[in-house]
């Protein structure tokens, strides 16, 4: 059983048991029909619930709190040269992304390879792709992960949920060399190291991912391109930025009431929230949320991750599919404008965890002098190619104070089930609430099933 269906049949049999009796009788007594609705945050959940119930006649308004659409998708230009962009939040598309797939041919926006063959450096010394890899006792395990996942039972699956990643792979053979490669592979893929993330919520994403674990495609022009395709669709008229809501009510009779911070306030008859747990928090609920909705956003964290791009002059790395692993604090690189037009090229340091905070809390010059010492190791000394240095730590982020939702030990089938209950007329989404965190695919899917929820 694949982990959608799997996930879809655990979380529906824990909803239902949790479900407050009022909400159990909304499910089963006639709907009143839906003329209009409010969706909370226009990133891509948001835009995404917003895009299908405009195409259904819904009258919709959304609220977005940031000074622009998209969310942590953030496509940035800013002195980049050739037009050429790079993405400051969420990066790739998998070739199992159907949805996004599929929105951007509706779209008529264009996906090209954004691949890479890794390198590595390890102890000060470096390693061209196909000449470094893990041991062969834990290599044949892991070439034989999917079919080892799906000979799982459900009981099985389920106890992997109480086990961290470290301590499952360990037990898989493992060696120390192994170890330490792993960690520095899978904390850039769950934003943290892996001793604090579910070995069930690793395991299944490996398990069932693309052999490039989705780091396959990206939208040219920029992954924001689908946000504006989407604004677009919605009417840009019916997307209001610069609106953060800060009081929600809600009434059988009257359906729901949102007060903005600009002393705004809308009326609809329903609600999908899609704002990222911290900002979730910051709204005043009347009648307030369920107490165990509180509790399971209070335990879930989101992955500390920093982007701190780097501008050459010359792409002295040579291959446009360049990436490469370190075990330095500056974690790992990867080519940010790869088969775009000019000379001048952007490596992306992308860290996690502390080594992000780290790098987000010392001087620029320090963090760049960082960076380039990663560097040396493969390349030598490439300071005379620096132009321009860029940053963006998501750990600080305003809105979220983390990239994406990461689900550790022995949360997945306990927090998931109660964040993605009903609360009266509001419907929850977000990447939070996806069967993958951190991907826009994710995010685009939770929308659109927030929004048949309400059209069913």
């Amino acid at each position: 059983m694949r982990r959608r269906k799997f996930l879809f049949q655990t979380i529906a049999g824990s909803a239902i048991l949790a479900m407050p009796t009022s909400n159990i009788s909304a499910v089963i007594l006639p709907k009143k029909k839906v003329s209009s609705v409010l969706v909370i945050g226009a990133g891509f959940a948001g835009l995404a619930a917003a895009h299908q119930l405009r195409q259904k006649g819904i009258r919709v308004t959304v609220l977005e709190a940031r000074d622009r659409i998209g969310g942590r998708v953030f496509s940035y230009r800013n002195g980049l040269k050739n037009e050429q962009v790079i993405e400051l939040g969420a990066e790739w598309v998998g070739l199992s992304h159907e949805r996004l797939i599929q929105l951007c041919k509706d779209f008529n926006l264009e996906l090209f390879n954004n691949q890479f063959d890794s390198h590595l450096t390890l102890g000060g010394k470096h390693s061209p792709p196909g000449s470094w890899g893990m041991d062969a006792e834990f290599n044949e395990f892991w070439k034989d992960k999917a079919e080892i996942w799906n000979a799982y039972s459900e009981k099985e699956k389920s106890k992997l949920d109480r086990m961290d990643w470290w301590r499952f792979i360990m037990s898989k053979g493992a060696s120390d060399k192994d170890m330490l490669i792993r960690e520095l592979l899978d904390s850039t893929d769950f934003g943290e190291g892996i001793r604090h993330v579910s070995a069930y919520a690793a395991f299944a994403e490996y398990a069932e991912s693309s052999e490039m674990n989705e780091m396959d495609l990206k939208i040219k022009g920029g992954n924001g391109m689908l946000a504006e395709k989407f604004a677009d669709a919605i009417g840009r008229d019916n997307i209001l930025t610069k609106h953060k809501v800060i009081g929600i009510t809600q009434s059988k009779k009257s359906g729901v009431e949102l007060v903005c911070d600009n002393g705004k306030k809308f009326i609809a008859d329903k609600l999908i929230c899609t704002a990222p747990t911290l900002s979730l928090q910051k709204i005043q609920w009347s009648p307030a949320l369920p107490s165990p909705h509180i509790d399971a956003m209070n335990a879930l964290q989101y992955a500390r991750i920093g982007k701190f791009p780097l501008v050459f002059k010359e792409r002295f790395w040579k291959a446009e599919n360049f990436d490469m692993i370190t075990d330095t604090p500056a974690h790992y690189f990867y080519h940010a404008t790869k088969d775009q037009p000019g000379s001048q090229g952007v490596l992306t340091c992308y860290a996690t965890g502390d080594k992000a905070d780290s790098l987000a809390s010392v001087s620029k010059e320090q963090r760049i002098e960082i960076i380039l010492n990663a560097l040396m190791p493969a390349f030598g000394d490439v300071r005379k190619y620096l132009a321009n240095d860029i940053s963006y730590y998501w750990g600080n982020d305003a809105f979220s104070k983390g990239a994406y939702a990461m689900y550790g030990i022995g949360q997945w089938f306990d927090l998931k089930p109660q964040l993605k209950l009903a609360h009266m007329n509001t419907y929850f989404a977000g990447e939070h609430l996806a069967d993958w965190q951190g991907f826009m695919e994710g995010a685009i899917v939770t929308g659109e099933e927030a929004a048949q929820e309400i059209l069913s």
